[in-house]
């Protein structure tokens, strides 16, 4: 199964999913950016990879506007070499409007973990020798204020069957990837590689999350990211 097999199968799995208040509005960028999300897989989704860096859904300036994981515009752009048409959600919440590539805002997230790709490596290519960086969840959930809410805090009824999909997904893409990591960007994307992920021979690990809501992430992330992955037992350049 190829990995665009995988997203087309995770679509219709999600397709149905109703969620209710305080979630007001759900964003899919792998339907109104695909066209992003499959040049991203095309340029750097080829062979195997050593480590996977999971992620937990989009944020409203980074995927949300790219449809790249973490996708903060900038970087994207100049980095990655992407830049490609983007649609606009069904029902796109006033406060967290999608401008794809022409979007002003920065995510942070996305600008420290990318940025430390790109100073650490010589160029994407040579990062995505070894890594690639995915979402567990390609939805993200906005309550009327605009505020995130996080897949954790959903209702548990309308949680399971978003998890049963993603955990299916993200099965399937390991098999596919074949790496010997997979770090979850956070607890919660550690909690569910290890749920998902059971009798698949794969090293199973987190960093800490690059939001500035995490206070550890703002004391240095590149620094600390680094000493986290070299604590696993992986060489950096």
């Amino acid at each position: 199964m190829s990995l665009q097999e995988i997203i087309d199968d995770l679509l219709r799995d999600l397709k149905d999913l109703r969620f209710s208040d305080p979630i007001t509005h759900v964003y899919n960028p792998l339907e109104y950016a695909r066209e992003s999300y499959d040049r991203y897989l095309a340029q750097y989704a080829n062979g195997p990879k050593e480590i996977v860096l999971l992620g937990m859904n989009p944020g409203p300036w980074g995927m949300a506007q790219t449809g790249i994981p973490f996708g903060e515009v900038n970087l994207v752009k100049e980095w990655l070499g992407i830049e490609t048409h983007v649609g606009i959600p069904k029902r796109a919440h006033p406060k967290r409007p999608v401008h794809g590539f022409l979007c002003q805002r920065s995510e942070v997230s996305g600008k420290r973990l990318w940025g430390w790709a790109k100073e650490r490596f010589a160029s994407p290519d040579q990062f995505f020798k070894r890594f690639l960086v995915l979402n567990y969840c390609p939805l993200i959930f906005m309550e009327e204020s605009g505020r995130n809410r996080t897949p954790n805090n959903i209702k548990n009824a309308e949680l399971k069957p978003l998890l049963n999909a993603c955990d299916r997904a993200l099965r399937n893409t390991i098999e596919r990837l074949q790496p010997l990591y997979v770090l979850g960007v956070g607890t919660f994307a550690e909690q569910r590689a290890n749920t998902a992920l059971t009798g698949i021979d794969v090293t199973i690990g987190r960093i800490t999350h690059p939001s500035p809501a995490n206070p550890k992430a703002n004391r240095g992330w590149s620094i600390l990211v680094e000493k986290e992955i070299k604590e696993l037992g992986i060489g950096l350049p």
